[in-house]
């Protein structure tokens, strides 16, 4: 009978090992996964210009955001089921007015075509299922709290007032300091493959259960103070190319 019981272990040892050893490399894959950024990120030079977010990037009608950074939301789109509703807040060069008015703090990086604010493509209202790909890409671009991943300026959700599941996601991209309702010199961004920039989207249909704030959405984004800030649309204060990351 010892001998029995003791083969039988060994048998079941033997059969439990390689789901063992499975367990531990899908583990680890996981973890790599899950630390895993598009690096190096770049500095972009090149001009920078407030452009409609093109149709392959889900959003509300009529958002807009400094081209520089839709390479990066056309990676991000592909990845997660983000939902964009309101980008460039602030007057443009023709006199109209982009974005949502009074719903962002003073200094906040959509005056610059900088920031996005994202929801679930799929929420039916409140942090239900749909808002996973969300977390998951918060949790991307900020591994830990006040500690956002480059090229990222601000990263706010969970723990940040105003944000959050079942609320919206805010990301900033770093760049150069820049007055209101100006672009940036420079704008920090992580490399894609594809670069093409459409300029003429057809808007999304918005997600159930989504409406415009209604006031500025506090949370503590970062800004710092200018004076003498212009009152007109957005200029063009850059040129030249694309270096490798410094100031």
């Amino acid at each position: 009978m010892p001998g029995k019981i003791n083969g039988s272990r060994d048998a079941q040892l033997c059969l439990l090992l390689p789901l063992l050893v499975l367990a531990v490399m899908l583990g680890c894959w996981a973890a790599a996964s899950a630390k895993a950024t598009p690096i190096p990120t770049r500095i972009v030079h090149a001009a920078g210009r407030i452009v409609p977010i093109p149709a392959a990037i889900p959003h509300e009608e009529g958002d807009m955001v400094d081209r520089r950074i839709v390479p990066n939301l056309r990676w991000i789109a592909a990845r997660f089921p983000i939902y964009v509703t309101d980008g460039y807040s602030g007057p443009l060069p023709d006199g109209a007015h982009a974005g949502c008015r009074g719903c962002h703090v003073k200094h906040s990086d959509h005056y610059n075509g900088l920031a996005v604010d994202i929801v679930a493509l799929n929420g039916r209202g409140g942090c239900d299922r749909a808002w996973r790909g969300i977390t998951r890409l918060a949790r991307w671009a900020e591994p830990r709290q006040g500690q956002p991943r480059a090229p990222f300026r601000w990263v706010g959700y969970n723990g940040d007032a105003g944000h959050g599941c079942g609320d919206h996601l805010h990301l900033s991209w770093e760049h150069a300091r820049a007055p209101q309702f100006q672009l940036a010199e420079w704008v920090e961004v992580f490399p894609v493959r594809r670069q093409g920039i459409d300029t003429q989207p057809q808007p999304s249909t918005p997600p159930s259960g989504v409406t415009p704030p209604a006031g500025p959405q506090g949370g503590s984004e970062p800004g710092p103070s200018y004076e003498g800030e212009p009152r007109g649309g957005v200029s063009v204060v850059q040129s030249g190319g694309i270096s490798a990351r410094g100031d």
